[in-house]
């Protein structure tokens, strides 16, 4: 199958997340990428210098271009940044259908600067959960989406998935790179069970985009899957081989990208 992915995202000039480390994702995993931008990031390696977000009707304008014309057979949304952005695409989604929707719940970039303004969190939890498939929180943003404090074990990190799920969406991919750890636990939770996910940690300092990297891949592989389970092994395994061969690109000098085209270069 042809797969066609929209990304709605902010963008990367240094091309490791955002946008930019999207469309690498979805060419690496063999599906044709669309995109539309929300927000002009001016980013580095170093951290997030400044952000322009887009006026909404343009991003309205883009979805329209794209959902018009283009069979869309799966999409993953990225920083939305503000509330006004996130009405646009919630609407869009309701008047277009998709069969698979991965929410990136972007909030702060690698570097620690703010990516989701803090009013927009209720818009995100009230207009877009209910209406994806599958969330991709870390524990920080999970945290912020229950209003609690973040979890610390993977007991708590399973508790926190239910909660999300109670809030209307399909399904939940709790990653848990913030426990301690030797391995660090994903959790999968939807309706119908649980499944636990472990992957060796890299010791590399080159980690810039290694969840819009995730997310990126669920929405690539989705359509070729029977499940989420299947896909989410498939996702991690293709990120796992990219924050491997991370050292062996030499991108910038603070926390570089992960290398999405580890299998061709």
């Amino acid at each position: 199958m042809r797969v066609n992915a929209l990304t709605i995202a902010g963008t990367d000039p240094s091309g490791g997340a955002g946008i930019q480390a999207d469309l690498k994702a979805f060419s690496a995993l063999g599906a044709y990428g669309t995109s539309v931008i929300t927000a002009l990031v001016a980013q580095n390696t170093l951290g997030v210098q400044s952000v322009h977000n887009l006026p909404e009707e343009f991003v309205a304008a883009q979805l329209e271009s794209v959902l018009s014309d283009v069979r869309i057979d799966s999409a993953k949304i990225g920083m939305l940044s503000n509330q006004r952005n996130i009405f646009v695409v919630a609407e869009a989604l309701k008047q277009y259908s998709i069969p698979y929707i991965v929410l990136d719940t972007v909030m702060v970039a690698k570097s620690g600067d703010p990516l989701l303004l803090p009013d927009a969190v209720d818009a995100l939890r009230q207009e877009l959960l209910p209406t994806v498939s599958l969330i991709t929180p870390n524990l920080p943003e999970a945290a912020v989406l229950l209003n609690q404090k973040m979890a610390e074990t993977e007991s708590q990190m399973l508790s926190q998935g239910y909660q999300l799920l109670d809030l209307g969406c399909q399904a939940v991919l709790m990653k848990g790179g913030h426990l301690s750890d030797a391995q660090s636990p994903d959790w999968l939770i939807t309706r119908q069970g649980e499944w636990r996910f472990t992957s060796p940690r890299v010791n590399t300092k080159n980690t810039h985009g290694t969840g819009c990297t995730l997310s990126a891949a669920l929405a690539a592989l989705r359509p070729r899957y029977i499940d989420w389970q299947t896909t989410v092994v498939e996702a991690k395994a293709y990120l796992q081989a990219a924050l491997e061969q991370a050292d062996s690109l030499e991108v910038g000098r603070g926390i570089g990208p992960v290398h999405h085209f580890h299998a061709w270069w």
